[in-house]
C-alpha cells in the first residue's frame, strides 16, 4: 500500500474496523516486564533517573542495562555498533530464554544520532551513500534483533498501518518499540516522568491545537505535503471528540500566546524556529512537522521544536535528527487518532504511525503513557474553530 492510499485506508481502520482492531491491540498492551531500560554509565544522573522511572512503573530490576558510550549526542557507526548495539543484543538474547523484550527505553545520556560514514575510495562509496547511513540511534536500535539489513536509506516498518497486508523485508517479531526519556538536564526528565504519571491519574486536560497550512482539499488521492496537511485536518476531527479543539488552516502559524492550555499539538512549518505560542498543560504532547527538529536535546541555545517544547513543559514529543523527507514523519491522523481512542500507549501509537525504520525519527516520552481511557469521550465539542 502506498502513502497515497493511507488516508482512505485509515478511515476504514478507524471507522469500520478500528474499534475491534484496537480491542485486539489492547490484549497485547505494553507491560512493565516487557521493557528494557538502557542507561549510559558515562553520564552522571542517567542510572538514577532510570531507577526512579523503573520504581514508578514497577519495571523489574533485571530490566536495566548500563552501556559505556560517549556522552556526545553524535557518535560514529562503529561506536554505535560496539558500544550500544552489541551489548543490547546480547542482553536481549539472554533474557529471551525466559522473558520477552518488546520495548527499549533509552535514558538521558544515550547518544541521539549516528553520523554519516566517511566515504571510502577503496569501497567506491559515494558521499550520498555515506549520508544515507546516518540515522537516529533510536530508529536503528529498533532493529537490534535483525542480523543483517541494508544501511542506506530507510526500511518499511511492518507495524505501520499503511503497510499492513504488504510483504516487508522486516518481520514484526524482529522490530522493537523504542522511546527515550531525555532532555537538556536531569530536572527536565524527572519532570516528564512525574507529569506523565499525574496526567494518567488525573486525565489530560486542556485543548487540542492543529496548525494546517491550507484548507482541506476535495481531492482524494493526495501525496507529499498535501497528504500531511490533510492528515492534520483529520487528526483535529478525531481529537475534538475528546477535548475542545482549534484548527488553523491559514499559512501563518499560531501567533505568540495564542494557544493557552495546550494539551495536544500538531502543526507545521517553522524550520528550527520554535514559536512561543503555547502554555502547555500538564502531560501535554507536542509534534511539529519540520526537518531536523530533534537534532539536539542538550544545546539550550537551539530553537529547534523538540528541545524548546521539552523546556517549556511538554511530556512527549516527536522529531527527526536529520532530514527525513515528509513521508518519513509519523502520520498525525494515525498517531493522535489512536491516542485519543485510549486503547494504545504512547509508544504503541507512535509505532503504528511511523512509516520507516533505520531512519531519522525519535519519540521522546514514556512509552507506557496513556493519557486517555477507552470509552470516556467528552461530549462532542462541535466543529473545530478556525482562525
Amino acid at each position: 500500500m502506498t502513502l497515497n492510499s493511507v488516508k482512505a485506508y485509515l478511515k476504514i481502520i478507524l471507522l469500520a474496523m478500528g474499534f475491534c482492531y484496537l480491542l485486539e491491540i489492547s490484549a497485547y498492551a505494553l507491560a512493565p516486564d516487557e521493557i528494557l531500560v538502557i542507561t549510559n554509565s558515562q553520564m552522571a544522573g542517567s542510572e538514577d533517573l532510570a531507577r526512579y522511572y523503573m520504581k514508578k512503573r514497577k519495571i523489574p530490576g533485571n530490566r536495566l542495562l548500563s552501556v559505556s558510550v560517549s556522552t556526545n549526542e553524535v557518535i560514529s557507526r562503529e561506536e554505535y555498533q560496539n558500544s550500544i548495539m552489541l551489548p543490547v543484543r546480547t542482553k536481549i538474547k539472554k533474557m529471551r530464554k525466559q522473558d520477552k523484550v518488546h520495548c527499549l527505553v533509552l535514558f538521558y545520556g544515550i547518544p541521539l544520532k549516528i553520523a554519516p560514514t566517511t566515504p571510502s575510495q577503496n569501497q567506491n562509496q559515494s558521499e550520498k551513500m555515506a549520508e544515507g547511513q546516518q540515522a537516529a540511534v533510536d530508529s536503528e536500535i529498533a532493529l537490534v534483533l535483525v542480523d543483517s539489513y541494508p544501511l542506506e536509506g530507510w526500511l518499511e516498518n511492518p507495524y505501520f498501518l499503511g503497510f499492513q497486508n504488504k510483504k516487508n523485508l522486516l518481520q514484526k517479531d524482529e522490530v522493537l518499540m523504542v522511546s527515550r526519556l531525555d532532555g537538556p538536564d536531569t530536572k527536565t526528565v524527572y519532570r516528564i516522568i512525574d507529569n506523565t504519571l499525574s496526567a494518567e491519574k488525573e486525565g489530560l486536560h486542556g485543548k487540542g491545537y492543529f496548525d494546517a497550512r491550507w484548507p482541506l482539499p476535495k481531492e482524494k488521492n493526495l501525496s507529499g505535503y498535501a497528504l500531511y496537511d490533510a492528515d492534520i485536518h483529520q487528526a483535529a476531527q478525531l481529537v475534538k471528540a475528546r477535548m475542545p479543539t482549534v484548527l488553523d488552516e491559514q499559512e501563518e502559524l499560531f501567533g505568540p500566546g495564542k494557544c493557552d492550555q495546550a494539551a495536544l499539538y500538531c502543526g507545521w512549518y517553522s524550520l528550527g524556529h520554535y514559536m512561543d505560542s503555547f502554555t502547555w498543560s500538564l502531560g501535554a504532547i507536542g509534534y511539529h512537522i519540520a526537518s531536523s527538529e530533534c537534532t539536539t536535546l542538550k544545546d539550550t541555545y537551539s530553537q529547534t521544536w523538540c528541545l524548546q517544547m521539552l523546556e517549556k513543559g511538554v511530556a512527549a514529543t516527536i522529531g527527526p535528527v536529520y532530514e527525513p523527507y515528509v513521508q518519513g514523519f509519523p502520520l498525525p491522523n494515525i498517531f493522535f487518532g489512536n491516542l485519543v481512542e485510549g486503547y494504545m500507549s504512547l509508544g504503541e501509537c507512535y509505532l503504528v504511525s511511523l512509516p520507516y525504520l533505520s531512519w531519522q525519527m525519535v519519540l521522546v516520552g514514556d512509552p507506557m503513557y496513556q493519557p486517555f481511557k477507552p470509552g470516556e469521550h467528552m461530549q462532542n465539542q462541535g466543529n473545530p474553530g478556525f482562525f
